[in-house]
């Protein structure tokens, strides 16, 4: 646990604006982050199939986000090759698509892939004026000894760093 806890607070990056823990007990946490993306709805959504254009590397089991893959269909595979050992990552599955609006996955990220946990990831996309409000959430829960709470922080800066790196992406096309 202490060694999870250390390795999560390392890659701990730059939150962006609107990072929230919204539960961290004993049995499981939920993190939101609310981000306004100065793009239409159809470009989020197209950037969030391509994981490994903006996904952040040091969040990869390869070492490279390039080798990460999306497939947008139910039952799609959030999946990571790792051609430098032969082997293959899968970090979740798509439960529920829908164009241009959501994307939401089974998906037990990261470290929580070795523990006795269930976790679901959801990005939301609704128009805004200036773009597209992107809300993404990230909800897990189980058994950790010790319970959710300290890695709660942790886990909010892990998913509000990929939030921040999807804006920064889709921005600067």
């Amino acid at each position: 646990m202490r060694r999870t806890m250390i390795a999560l607070a390392a890659l701990l990056p730059v939150m962006p604006a609107q990072a929230e823990v919204k539960v961290a007990d004993t049995n499981g946490l939920a993190v939101r982050q609310v981000v306004t993306i100065a793009a239409p709805p159809e470009r989020v959504y197209a950037a969030l199939l391509t994981p490994g254009r903006w996904w952040v590397s040091e969040h990869s089991w390869s070492g490279d986000a390039a080798n990460m893959t999306l497939e947008p269909r139910a039952g799609g595979c959030f999946c990571e090759k790792m051609p430098k050992a032969g082997g293959e990552a899968k970090h979740g599955e798509v439960v529920f698509i829908l164009p241009n609006k959501a994307v939401r996955l089974r998906a037990e990220l990261g470290p929580f892939l070795t523990m006795g946990v269930s976790g679901a990831l959801s990005w939301e996309l609704k128009p805004v004026e200036a773009g597209t409000e992107l809300t993404q959430s990230y909800a897990v829960g189980g058994h950790v000894p010790g319970g959710f709470q300290a890695l709660a922080p942790i886990v909010d800066g892990v998913m509000a760093g990929q939030t921040a790196r999807l804006k920064a992406f889709v921005e600067k096309k």
